[in-house]
Formats: C-alpha cells, structure tokens, sequence
C-alpha cells in the first residue's frame, strides 16, 4: 500500500513545524510517496516554493515523482467577526485541515485564507468560521484532523451525541471528500 503525508507542517507553521520543503520532498520521494501535502497552519505562504520544489523532481518521462497536494490547516472559530473575548470566556479556536482537490478548490483555499486574515483576525490567529466554508467548500477535502479540531475535542470533553452530530455536520458538507484522520 502507497502512503503519503496529508498533515504537513513547513518552515511556515511559526512556532509549530521546522521542516524544510527541500528535505519534505527529498524524504518523500526516498519512501516512494506518490503526493505530499503542505498544510501549514492560518497561511499559505509557502504553496509556491512547494509546488516550485515538486517541478524540479522528475522522471524519465516528465512526469512529477511526488505530486504536490496544496492545503492549509485553519483556525475555525464560531463567529470569525467576533473579536472581543475575556478571561474567562476565551476565543472558541479549533483545527481543521482542507486540502485542494482540483482548481477549484485551490481558489477555495486562497479565499478561505484571505478572509482569515481580513476578517477572522484575532491576536495572532487568521480565524475562519463554518459560514465561510459552507460558502467555499467546492473543491476541498477535509480531515477530522487533529486533537486540536472540533471531533476530537468533542470525543474527549462532552459527549459521543456531539460528536457525532459535528462528525455529520462535516460528512454532509463533504461527503466521500471527508476522511478521518489518525495519529499516534
């Protein structure tokens, strides 16, 4: 069976990844990986030099060894234009992993970021909310993502009823485009 790395933070992931485009590509193309996504998180800052670094890698035929997957991990939020929290009534921030699958959903991800940082901006955090991705969804695939996203949460702070509630919420807006995702 072929793997390939989908949760990928670069160089761009401030605080949170160190890896080099250049070594994620050259590591990817050692293990024979058909795709390698990046998705760093609230930005995109590093998509050209990525999808750059996939064309200087070819075979025989012309043909990418590694195929470059574009995405972002974003910071959801309920109300990206709310920007007034206290103490104790903190900034509800979850994970969430969308990918490109096509053109589309490229245009999708550019979209979704941009407002991120216009509209979501709150301290250090490009925040989207599930308005902008019922509006932008075409074309992406989703994850379930992280601990830090919205079904994990759910499992492990309340109950199996709303998980599963946000577990469906994802799968109708994304169907056979939503994927759970596992890590150690």
């Amino acid at each position: 069976m072929k793997f390939s790395h989908l949760h990928v933070h670069t160089q761009f992931s401030l605080l949170d990844g160190a890896a080099s485009i250049q070594k994620l590509y050259q590591n990817a193309i050692d293990d024979n990986m058909p795709a390698l996504a990046i998705s760093d998180h609230g930005n995109m800052f590093g998509v050209f030099e990525f999808v750059a670094e996939a064309y200087k890698h070819k075979d025989e035929y012309g043909n990418l060894k590694v195929k470059p997957v574009v995405g972002c991990e974003f910071y959801i939020t309920t109300d990206r234009h709310r920007k007034a929290f206290t103490k104790d009534e903190k900034d509800p921030r979850y994970h969430q992993i969308l990918l490109a699958k096509n053109e589309i959903g490229y245009r999708n991800l550019i979209k979704l970021t941009s407002l991120g940082f216009i509209e979501g901006m709150y301290s250090k955090y490009p925040r989207i909310d599930k308005e902008l991705i019922l509006q932008y969804h075409e074309g992406l695939i989703a994850t379930t993502c992280c601990l830090g996203a919205l079904v994990p949460q759910l499992i492990l702070k309340s109950t199996e009823e709303a998980a599963e509630k946000e577990f469906k919420w994802w799968l109708d807006i994304f169907g056979e485009d939503y994927y759970v995702e596992f890590q150690r």
